[in-house]
């Protein structure tokens, strides 16, 4: 098969652990076509991040000091993974030449004390760069052919919404394709830095927090992939987050559908675009356990079988958010309202997790993330009220419940199992939405009544069995 495998950041956050990974990577090369895509080590994106904090604040020492602290700690990891002393050479004057970039852009940015969307793109693409080229030189010291490639190498090219950018498809399709095919068809091993592209204008871009899922989809789709591997540190997609549900089982098989829902609402695993590319190709993904390489993981595919299509998948919790209330005597009967309230919001960078209106339409609710709950009051009173709407209510640490499966759409009486599981808990319920599809139904506690309440549904539904 012709497979592209995305590694993720705590896979391959040792040198044994990349070792390990690139001995499967080798063995599985002898019998299918294997594409490589890799995250940042561990957690350098986050300290990256850190960085592009500490020039905000007109830390410079701060700023270079951590710089060279992940210099170091990627020469120490390249160091200890590569055997042969000639292997290593080459590696570390390869990312020497990384490092340079890398410390010179630091220095760019704490001189003008000031970092720009584009800049900081560019910033936090460092971190592929550096893992891909110790994961490829890693898979040469086993003396397999291998090249190590940026997203802009390999051939991704995306728009310039700088920190959320979207692939122009057709464009990369016939870049990514040719680039690919060129080393496969040679036997090598291409090993691709995830996370980031280039816009069409030359400039480094990103696909958000979690992109390597998406770039691995996107090459995926580009290649004409038969599956796509996402190698992760769990089983695979869980019936519910293990550390809140003891009982929480492994899911054998999903819909992209619901998969989509499920990386929406708290599944870690896959980042919620990863799914757009495959769509069209129906391209199947496993969610796989790098430390359990026999165990084949979740599925995900097009239509699963009969049995896993009728049943209910999971249930997640998606914790630190704010729910904000939204009301006017005015609103009712106004064509136009709901626009005004969400353009207002789509101009202040704000996304809107759910919404709820009352048939009155003198209200709606909105939840969106705790740390936009000041933003999305500030942007409201600012253009609206005193106008369409009297008054703005905020309810701050709550959860998102939601409990996810093809399974509940056509079946009577699953909202008042739900409820009634979670009524005996006496967790109170403070906002509600359901979609037409009924892929979902999702409701809303206080944070601190969020296990109880999953584990409620979890045992009514016993997806523990």
């Amino acid at each position: 098969m012709r497979l592209v495998v995305k590694y993720g950041g705590s896979t391959i956050q040792t040198s044994k652990k990349i070792r390990d990974a690139v001995k499967y990577t080798v063995n599985e090369s002898k019998k299918n076509q294997i594409i490589i895509v890799c995250s940042a080590i561990d957690n350098t994106t986050d300290l990256l991040l850190k960085i592009s904090h500490l020039v905000h604040k007109n830390d410079v020492n701060g700023a270079k000091t951590l710089a060279t602290s992940i210099i170091n700690s990627h020469k120490k990891i390249a160091q200890q993974t590569v055997s042969k002393a000639a292997g290593r050479k080459k590696l570390l004057d390869s990312l020497a030449e990384d490092f340079a970039e890398f410390l010179a852009l630091v220095d760019g940015i704490t001189l003008l004390h000031e970092i720009t969307p584009r800049s900081l793109d560019y910033l936090i693409s460092f971190g592929e760069r550096f893992s891909s080229k110790i994961f490829s030189q890693a898979i040469a010291d086993l003396g397999k052919k291998t090249q190590p490639m940026t997203g802009k190498e390999v051939g991704i090219v995306t728009d310039s919404n700088y920190g959320n950018c979207r692939p122009l498809m057709n464009t990369t399709r016939l870049k990514v394709f040719k680039n690919i095919e060129s080393l496969v068809s040679k036997k090598i091993i291409p090993v691709i830095g995830g996370f980031s592209g280039v816009d069409q204008h030359g400039h480094v871009t990103t696909l958000g927090r979690g992109g390597s899922d998406y770039t691995a989809s996107i090459i995926a789709s580009c290649v004409k992939a038969d599956e796509i591997w996402m190698m992760g540190d769990a089983d695979g997609m869980m019936t519910a987050d293990p550390l809140m549900v003891k009982n929480a089982k492994m899911i054998q098989e999903v819909s992209y559908s619901e998969a989509m829902e499920m990386s929406m609402f708290g599944a870690q695993q896959i980042h919620p675009k990863t799914f757009e590319p495959l769509l069209v190709k129906k391209i199947p993904m496993r969610v796989r356990n790098v430390n359990s390489p026999k165990n084949l993981g979740t599925l995900i595919l097009s239509s699963p079988d009969a049995v896993h299509k009728k049943s209910i998948k999971c249930v997640s919790a998606f914790k630190n958010n704010a729910i904000v209330d939204i009301s006017g005597t005015n609103m009712a009967g106004a064509p136009g309202t709901a626009a005004k309230i969400f353009d207002t919001l789509a101009v202040a960078n704000i996304n809107v997790m759910m919404i709820t209106q009352n048939p009155s339409e003198s209200s709606i609710t909105i939840t969106v993330k705790k740390t936009d709950a000041d933003r999305t009051v500030h942007a409201i009173e600012k253009s609206l009220l005193g106008k369409i709407i009297k008054n703005i209510d905020v309810t701050s640490n709550v959860t998102i419940v939601a409990l996810i499966g093809a399974g509940m759409r056509g079946t009577i009486g699953a909202a008042s199992r739900v409820f009634g599981a979670v009524a005996k808990k006496s967790v109170n319920v403070v906002m509600i939405t359901q979609g037409s599809s009924e892929l979902n139904l999702a409701f809303v506690v206080r944070d601190s009544d969020a296990s109880k309440a999953v584990n409620a549904v979890h045992n009514e539904f016993k997806l523990g069995r």
